[in-house]
Order: structure tokens, then sequence, then C-alpha cells
């Protein structure tokens, strides 16, 4: 079957980095979580301090309610941040809120690569859910076509995974920066927020390399069927 066949094995060092980061993000996460940060300054008030800084205090910052949901919506206008986040001053809530008052920077800038994101974000939905199904069925049933709508499906939603990797590591390099020009945090938080910030930015190498790997073996397996 096509999760289960011989090329399977190409995936292992792929999920083997995924499992890592997974672990990283959230053990470095947990352990910055109970730091506090130098100021004292909320979550939130760190986000509304950079955005004010870059003259975007017409973006709305709001609490989400999940554990590690935090995000920016471009389409609203809203910065949503967990409740640790949000309501917490420790130096992951600094290093978090900053980062995703940096997404709101490069939406401000109009940052080419966000922009293509958000321009490949419905091409990945779909890509992500039709990709697999279409492709099983065309090898299955050895109809070629069907198999390569399916690669090209899922290509895009790889592409949206590598286009992903310098939007968030830009916004991280925007995050410290603004805390460092800001003044709300001393070296050491911003040490504990680099960290943090980098064990988060792993989880996205290692989603691009698991997309990466698996439209690899969609191609070995259509060629196996030439």
């Amino acid at each position: 079957m096509l999760f289960w066949d011989p090329t399977f094995v190409l995936l292992i060092p792929a999920l083997a980095l995924a499992f890592y980061a997974q672990y990283k993000v959230r053990s470095t996460y947990q352990q910055f979580l109970r730091v506090p940060s130098s100021s004292g300054r909320k979550g939130r008030e760190v986000a509304s301090a950079i955005l004010r800084r870059n003259n975007l205090g017409d973006i709305k910052i709001e609490r989400s309610e999940r554990t590690l949901s935090d995000h920016y919506d471009p389409r609203a206008k809203v910065l949503r941040l967990s409740p640790e986040v949000y309501e917490g001053s420790s130096v992951a809530a600094l290093g978090i809120a900053a980062h995703e008052a940096g997404h709101a920077i490069q939406d401000g800038a109009s940052y080419a690569p966000l922009r293509i994101r958000h321009g490949l974000f419905p091409v990945a939905n779909v890509g992500t859910v039709l990709a697999f199904p279409l492709f099983l069925l065309g090898f299955l049933f050895q109809f070629r076509v069907l198999m390569d709508i399916g690669i090209l499906f899922f290509a895009g939603a790889v592409l949206f995974q590598v286009v992903t990797l310098p939007v968030e590591f830009n916004a991280s390099k925007r995050a410290l920066s603004q805390l460092e020009g800001t003044g709300l945090v001393d070296e050491k938080d911003l040490a504990g927020g680099r960290k943090v910030l980098n064990a988060a930015a792993l989880t996205y190498v290692a989603a691009a390399a698991v997309a990466a790997t698996h439209l690899i073996r969609l191609l070995v397996l259509r060629g196996s069927r030439e």
C-alpha cells in the first residue's frame, strides 16, 4: 500500500527529525515558561509595545484558548495569543508574543515571502486533502493521469512548507531585534527568547523535510508504474 510500501524507509529520517522537533519545542517552551522576564510585562503588553513602535497600533490583540495556538491573522488584522502568552510574563511568553508581532510587521511591510505564502494557502489546503487519495486511486488502477494530478497537488503543499521557512525565520529575527530595540528585555531574557524561537523554527524545518520526502516517495512510486 501507498503508506507502507518499501519507499516508506525514505521517510524515517524526516519523521525522526519531526519527533525530535516536537520534543524540543515543547521542552524548551516549558523550560522558559517557568523563567520570569526581567521586565515583568505580560505577553500582550510586549506585543502591543512592538506594534505601536512600528505604527501598527490598529492591529488588535486577542486571547485564544489553546496552548501554543499563537498566530497572526492577516485578513482580520488580529494577533491571537494563547493564555500562557497573553497573560504570562515569562521569557517564553515574551519571545512568542514578539514573534507573532514580527508577522504583523511583515504584513505591514508587504514582505514578499509572506504574501506568497498567503497566496499558496488555499492550494496547500486542497493539496493536502486531495493529493494522496488521487494518487492512491491512480496507483492502484494504473491511471497515470490521476497520479500526476495528485503529485501536482502535493507539490503545491510542499512549496507552501518551503516558503514558510523564510517567513518564520524572518519573523523570529524581527522579534529579537524588536525586543532588543525596545529595551523590554535584558541580555539573559534575549538569550532565552532566542532558544525558544530556534526550537519553534526547527518544527517548520521538520515539516518541510517530511513534506519533501513524501513528494519524493510519490515520484518514485509513479516511476514504478512506467
